[in-house]
């Protein structure tokens, strides 16, 4: 799991660094990695290779047992509860003219339980788009109701396979902000501007460590067997982000080896209520970390059948993700959307003011999974 966080770092600063464009950032390591196991699982010998060196598995048995032990932890059981839910789909969408291979058919139904349908790319694009969209929606609690735009219809006409996942997570605190108590405050802007944005606050110990030019906070969330928990890493200096990026992201299990283990007092406690959505081309992002083949000419040969050659020539034409987060007094909601498309005790007094960019994780502590990932820059921006 150490190995899949350092991956989802490796991400997070390539997405901030490409794509990102100075705004707020929202993503699902976990969503994507999952996406990259089922395109794993239908590729070539060379691909699938790739793919696991990418995500530093040294197996496709090792991955996946890795990605069974993580889900089964995280998404083990207490669906039913209002105050924590977390939930995950998988959305198989493929031509009316080919059919699975039986491996990889077995895969999606027994191992991932995908709901999948025989649809038609070729005449019927608009159909398809509102159909992966309502699965979208309906699998995220309404907060992402387009993943698909009505621009795709020329890409979605010449695709033969859809592959999609889905993470929605609702995580009341474990120790609530009392909204009585929010007031707007001064947040620092890495110009060297500020906007007023609402802060929240309350006067119990929290789980805060400090460490050589950033502190971190961990505000866990309420538990059933399992554990959440979101990590606030602030840096000390107003701009200093970047350079905190750069320190985890060369690091090795720097996530892991930096986790408050005590309540303290915080006499100065104060966190931006923040809301918003991000949405990227993955795909870019992924080539530009240097993951090509799966995007190449018959990578994907282990995935369906045809009368004819046309899936010897399979590749992943894109993969679209879209995240929202919403963190207030009351707890955080958080969805994900992944769409890939196939071609032809101590007494101890400190401060936590988060008056300036920060990077946050939600993760589910047992397994260490890092569910969504991202940056604030600007809490008043939606």
């Amino acid at each position: 799991m150490e190995n899949q966080n350092n991956v989802a770092i490796l991400l997070a600063k390539h997405v901030i660094a490409t794509v990102a464009n100075g705004s707020n950032l929202v993503f699902s390591p976990m969503s994507i990695n999952i996406l990259l196991c089922l395109i794993a699982a239908g590729s070539n010998c060379v691909t699938k290779q790739e793919i696991l060196s990418f995500l530093m598995s040294p197996t496709s048995n090792h991955l996946n047992t890795v990605l069974a032990k993580t889900v089964s932890v995280a998404f083990a059981n207490g669906m039913n509860r209002s105050d924590l839910h977390l939930s995950t789909a998988y959305g198989v969408w493929i031509d009316k003219s080919f059919s699975f291979k039986p491996s990889f058919k077995e895969l999606l139904e027994n191992s991932y339980k995908a709901t999948c349908s025989q649809v038609d790319f070729a005449t019927k694009p608009a159909e398809v788009i509102d159909e992966v969209n309502t699965w979208a929606e309906l699998h995220t609690n309404g907060l992402i109701k387009q993943i698909l735009s009505q621009d795709s219809i020329k890409s979605i006409r010449e695709s033969t396979l859809i592959l999609a996942n889905a993470v929605y997570f609702k995580g009341a605190w474990s120790k609530n902000f009392d909204a009585k108590l929010t007031k707007s405050n001064d947040f620092h802007l890495l110009d060297g501007t500020t906007v007023k944005v609402p802060f929240m606050t309350n006067y119990k110990k929290q789980y805060l460590e400090y460490y050589d030019g950033f502190k971190v906070l961990r505000l866990p969330y309420v538990e059933d067997q399992r554990q959440f928990a979101m990590y606030i890493y602030l840096p000390n200096d107003k701009d200093g982000l970047p350079t905190l990026l750069e320190e985890i992201a060369s690091k090795p299990g720097f996530l892991d080896n930096h986790i408050p283990r005590q309540r303290i007092l915080v006499e100065d406690f104060r966190i931006p209520k923040f809301k918003f959505s991000f949405e990227f081309n993955a795909s870019d992002v992924l080539k530009d970390m240097g993951l090509t083949l799966p995007f190449t000419h018959g990578s994907l040969t282990e995935m369906v059948e045809s009368p004819t050659n046309i899936a010897e020539n399979m590749h992943v034409s894109k993969i679209i993700h879209k995240a929202f987060i919403e963190v207030d007094e009351e707890g955080t909601e958080a969805a994900a959307v992944s769409v890939a498309s196939m071609t032809k005790d101590m007494l101890l007094m400190g401060n936590f003011v988060a008056d300036h960019p920060f990077l946050f994780t939600v993760r589910e502590e047992k397994s260490g999974v890092i569910l969504f990932m991202g940056q604030v820059l600007d809490p008043s921006k939606h």
